[in-house]
């Protein structure tokens, strides 16, 4: 049979502790609450909490002190032991450490790092009410934890090689924050709420002479902002505008030509007047050209995914609405040609063939008659150098508006925090 002792180190978790006194009782509020009553190994005891040294005692006074710690069954758990004071000589008068918390803490490890992932999942509301704790404490316990896992994140600048830079807004009233992604782990190495040159020129005066020379390869958007702090940080640096970005600018272009043909097509079949009772005679010819102008219109309202998908994962509907605006709205598909041949060229993978198409691309946009598209060659010309030397790197930012998508998901479940830096330890 298993000891009441061996069963509550097992189910605490904590190792070199003795369990001196356990109690089960109620609370007015018919609460259950689980006292355990602890004391460390010897050499656990009288330990810096920061160095973790062994030190000697300040005073003779000791404390009884709680800790909560994971429930047992919607039990209520509770770690109690007396503490005393330490004098380290290098970090003065503190309260000794205790095997089981973290320094300052009230809460068990354990308990603090499952309130911390909960928090990645959850909002913070739900996470203080399921851990019986307030928002307030589970801001604290995010930033112990990080601490623990991570206690030098300046540590993730070092040995960079290619990064990625974007800024993604993540609430209403265009509230942005900016993010670099190393692209060799796929992982975020700093973040800032706030978007422009003056928000990076933070990161790149944050990074040593050692770190911005390491740095061969940045990419991101076409933002004027990006390009001026690589030029004046890291002049020997690479500058990429990925295929994402570049492929999204056509898109917005094509569908605000799509919109025109929209209220084109919508105004002629309003022209028809409304819709008269009754079933229409087989032989009317203006109920069949009312019809067909409001079919066109529908069709090209709905028409935002057929454009803007590869013809190769177009369904069915999606071939239909295709064939009728190549049919019946040439404007409309020369833009989504357009937008086609660019998609193409951005995937190659040799420059010299890459840059034969561009120039071919920009020739027939700039002759187009397609404000749009004349305008966007335009763009792409300023670019071109940006935009080939992403074809020759093979490099994207895809995987940071991945993780831009999961960042606004974070900060969405984090609302409420009113610490910033809550939200970057998430």
């Amino acid at each position: 049979m298993v000891s009441t002792s061996t069963l509550c180190k097992n189910l605490l978790n904590v190792k070199n502790i003795m369990i001196e006194d356990v109690k089960l009782w109620t609370d007015k509020d018919a609460v259950r609450h689980l006292t355990i009553n602890v004391k460390p190994y010897k050499k656990d005891q009288n330990r810096c909490p920061i160095c973790g040294a062994k030190c000697p005692g300040y005073d003779t006074g000791r404390i009884s002190r709680s800790w909560r710690a994971l429930d047992f069954g919607g039990v209520i758990v509770q770690i109690v032991a007396d503490t005393s004071r330490i004098e380290c000589p290098h970090h003065g008068v503190h309260v000794a450490s205790v095997p089981w918390a973290y320094p300052g803490s009230r809460f068990t490890k354990e308990f603090e790092t499952s309130t911390a992932w909960l928090a990645t999942q959850l909002n913070k509301s739900a996470v203080a009410k399921y851990m019986r704790i307030s928002w307030d404490t589970v801001g604290k316990i995010i930033s112990r934890v990080r601490e623990d896992i991570e206690p030098n994140l300046k540590s993730r600048l070092d040995g960079l090689k290619e990064i990625g830079i974007d800024e993604t807004s993540y609430r209403k009233g265009h509230k942005y924050i900016t993010v670099v992604v190393n692209h060799a782990t796929n992982t975020v190495v700093w973040a800032h709420k706030g978007h422009g040159k003056a928000i990076l020129t933070l990161f790149m005066e944050e990074l040593t002479k050692e770190q911005r020379e390491s740095i061969r390869v940045v990419t991101g958007d076409g933002a004027k902002w990006i390009t001026s702090c690589v030029e004046k940080y890291l002049p020997n640096c690479i500058r990429c505008v990925d295929a994402f970005h570049v492929v999204e600018w056509a898109m917005k272009a094509l569908d605000n030509v799509r919109r025109q043909s929209w209220h084109e097509a919508k105004s002629v079949a309003e022209s028809y007047g409304k819709r008269r009772k009754g079933h229409p005679k087989a032989a009317d010819e203006e109920y069949a050209a009312a019809s067909a102008a409001r079919q066109r219109s529908q069709d090209i309202k709905g028409s935002a995914y057929a454009l803007g998908k590869a013809p190769e994962n177009l369904t069915t509907t999606q071939e239909a609405k295709l064939e009728m605006i190549q049919l019946s709205d040439n404007r409309l598909y020369r833009a989504y040609k357009l937008k086609e041949m660019l998609r193409l060229l951005l995937k190659m993978t040799n420059v010299d063939t890459a840059e034969g198409e561009l120039t071919r691309w920009v020739k027939w946009a700039r002759h187009c008659r397609i404000p749009e598209f004349v305008e966007l060659q335009r763009k792409i010309m300023r670019h071109k150098d940006h935009i080939l030397n992403t074809i020759q790197l093979q490099v994207s930012n895809a995987r940071i508006e991945s993780t831009n998508n999961k960042i606004k998901l974070i900060i969405r479940r984090s609302f409420g925090f009113r610490n910033e830096s809550v939200i970057h330890s998430v």
